[in-house]
């Protein structure tokens, strides 16, 4: 898990546990990331049905 968290958001699962800040961080990204991959699945979605 350490190893997935520093290549991924560049900070450790401790300093993510830790630091309130860091934490924000990732989750916005995560959330960014997350809508980001809906809009595209639904684009294929949509190409795949037409």
């Amino acid at each position: 898990m350490e190893k997935a968290m520093h290549q991924a958001h560049g900070i450790g699962y401790e300093d993510y546990c830790r630091k309130f800040k860091e934490r924000l961080r990732v989750e916005k990204n995560r959330e960014q990331e997350y809508k980001q991959e809906r809009m595209i699945a639904a684009q294929i979605g949509q190409r795949i049905h037409i």
